[in-house]
């Protein structure tokens, strides 16, 4: 990365955004829960003079860091990449609990306008929740990106609590109403795939977030008019694989591409199993957006 040919714009919205985390950081650090801060960091990774760059977003509970293997594989292809921290990430659960997905998306397009900074050729892609942003993206700004990468968004919850969460949060609710605080239930065990990135804790609030999110990109897949890959774990014991086919289906323009992916974890973008999902991003990136 040669950080020394940005601009001085990109240069100093880059830095704001690592004074927020490192003020994020500090503020909410919680021994025990809290990763170290190179989990959490933005970061990008600049090829001078790149023809297309990718907005690459991570997912619930996670960091910048789960996605810096997938950030590394892009960068060698010739693209330039930044991962943004989602609000309330990289820090503690207790952070994640206030946040709401405006937060999220405001990372989002803060990052956009660093990486537009650096390229006119821009695609957004996550990995899970981040999926779902990147979809939201595409539809809300088509004209900021020449094409949009889900993998595994959660379109469809395997796990039948989840059906729950929005009883919990409104008895939560209820319970600090009548001052009974000692009676919510904010947070559930998380037991992730990737222990050294995400909390071990997952809010309800924050879990009701990325349900009302995408409820949002349900809404508006029928309208995406950018070229649209959709990556889905058949075996993933979190989102149901119907999740990745129901995003497809729900796509009307022709330029789509569906890609399943044999595993049986949720974390498909770390790991051996990695290298398939990144063979298949390069392929459709070199259809729709070439660097040639």
């Amino acid at each position: 990365m040669i950080e020394s040919d940005l601009s001085l714009s990109c240069r100093n919205r880059l830095d704001r955004e690592r004074n927020l985390f490192q003020g994020d950081y500090k503020k909410h650090y919680l021994a025990g829960e809290t990763k170290g801060p190179e989990i959490g960091e933005p970061f990008l990774l600049h090829h001078p003079g790149a023809k297309g760059a990718v907005l690459l977003i991570h997912g619930f509970m996670a960091a910048p860091h789960e996605v810096r293997d997938w950030a590394e594989d892009l960068y060698s292809q010739g693209y330039t990449v930044y991962a943004p921290r989602l609000s309330g990430h990289g820090t503690s659960a207790i952070d994640l609990d206030f946040q709401n997905y405006g937060n999220w998306l405001d990372s989002v397009d803060r990052g956009y306008e660093i990486l537009s900074l650096c390229s006119d050729r821009i695609v957004v892609a996550g990995f899970s929740t981040g999926a779902g942003i990147a979809l939201l993206q595409a539809i809300r700004h088509p004209e900021r990106y020449k094409a949009v990468v889900s993998v595994s968004a959660p379109m469809k919850f395997k796990s039948l609590s989840s059906y729950f969460s929005e009883i919990i949060e409104y008895w939560n609710w209820f319970a600090r109403t009548i001052k009974l605080d000692s009676f919510q239930k904010r947070f559930a065990q998380n037991h992730p795939d990737n222990p050294d990135i995400n909390y071990h804790r997952c809010p309800i609030h924050g879990f009701n977030q990325v349900k009302a999110l995408m409820r949002k990109v349900q809404q508006g897949l029928p309208g995406l008019c950018i070229p649209a890959l959709v990556i889905q774990g058949n075996r993933d014991p979190k989102v149901s694989p119907m999740a990745g086919e129901r995003i497809f289906d729900r796509i009307r323009i022709p330029e789509k591409k569906y890609v399943a992916i044999d595993y049986h974890l949720h974390g498909i973008v770390r790991g051996p199993i990695s290298a398939s999902v990144f063979s298949a991003v390069n392929n459709f990136l070199s259809q729709y957006v070439p660097l040639g």
